[in-house]
């Protein structure tokens, strides 16, 4: 029997509903059966008919668990406000509840918007931040994968600066375990891993830095004497580049956007975002609210469809 999936249905004023809705009218009933949406019905009945996507919920249609929360319906569209991030908190609590006691197998999210979270009273930095916690402070790690790129990331949601001061000998082994791991479990056997160096040209033999020769080498060097495939570390402006064409199967990126906008640039749609080392499955639309076209219908819903497709894999993973 196919373990269900869940998608939590992101902050109500942005583009969440609508991509919802698309994707699963391009699935069609028979595969719908093994979702469940986490959001507020009359929301989704609203994007649907937006949409024009002509979807039936309910018993004979979409499963959904709705969760009406105070104020969401009044909630205007396109606009940060506490209800709106109050609603989306409650989608994720709900799903996480549901995939500690096995209800579901993954749980793929529709974008929130922080300052809603915030407003509404929790302080989190967005998906990633507040699933740690309901995980019980775990730290999981970000990993986007695309057709032709993936990338984990030592560092993400921090300065640049503090970006530098986590690039440590034990955060690096740390991440590429994390990775090699990941990989084996969707059926990589061997996965062949590049580490990106943090500085240009990874330091250039200490012109530049030597947080690459003092740092990442050394990390490099422990994970393969774990067995794990891994070179590096390589220059970040060509590293990316050999990934894409087939050389590995993963890049550990150093910092956030060395990671994203390279992914993003290649596969702006196809993206997925995938939390990694929680006790539980999670994956992402690759996306933000886009409040600036958000309750038009001209929001695109390929990103949820590769997320929905993605956290099936992980739901059948072992």
């Amino acid at each position: 029997m196919t373990t269900p999936i869940a998608i939590t249905m992101g902050d109500p004023a942005g583009v969440g509903p609508e991509v919802i809705c698309k994707a699963l009218a391009e699935l069609g009933p028979e595969g719908c059966r093994d979702i469940r949406v986490i959001g507020a019905l009359t929301i989704l009945e609203r994007a649907n008919e937006l949409c024009g996507t002509g979807l039936t919920f309910g018993d004979e249609g979409i499963q959904v668990i709705d969760l009406r929360t105070e104020g969401v319906e009044d909630a205007p569209a396109s606009t940060i406000s506490a209800a709106a991030g109050e609603a989306a908190y409650q989608y994720i609590l709900a799903a996480a509840g549901m995939a500690k006691s096995g209800e579901i197998g993954c749980i793929v999210t529709a974008p929130i918007n922080k300052e809603a979270l915030h407003a509404a009273g929790h302080k989190f930095d967005g998906h990633t931040g507040l699933l740690s916690h309901l995980a019980g402070g775990i730290k999981p790690n970000m990993l986007l994968t695309s057709p032709t790129l993936s990338t984990i990331h030592v560092s993400a949601h921090v300065s640049l600066a503090d970006a530098i001061r986590r690039c440590t000998r034990e955060r690096v082994v740390e991440v590429i375990r994390a990775g090699h791991d990941h990989f084996r479990r969707v059926g990589v056997e061997a996965p062949r891993i590049a580490v990106a160096g943090l500085n240009p040209h990874c330091g250039e033999g200490g012109m530049f830095g030597t947080e690459d020769d003092e740092q990442v080498v050394p990390a490099v060097a422990d994970a393969r004497a774990e067995g794990i495939d891994v070179v590096g570390p390589l220059s970040g402006d060509t590293v990316f580049a050999r990934a894409h064409h087939g050389e590995f199967d993963l890049v550990v990126a150093q910092y956030h956007d060395q990671g994203h906008a390279t992914v993003k640039l290649i596969a702006f749609d196809t993206a997925v975002n995938v939390t990694v080392g929680l006790p539980f499955d999670r994956c992402s639309v690759d996306h933000g609210t886009a409040f600036d076209i958000a309750w038009t219908g001209k929001a695109d819903h390929t990103n949820m469809l590769a997320a929905i497709a993605y956290g099936r894999k992980l739901a059948a993973a072992d």
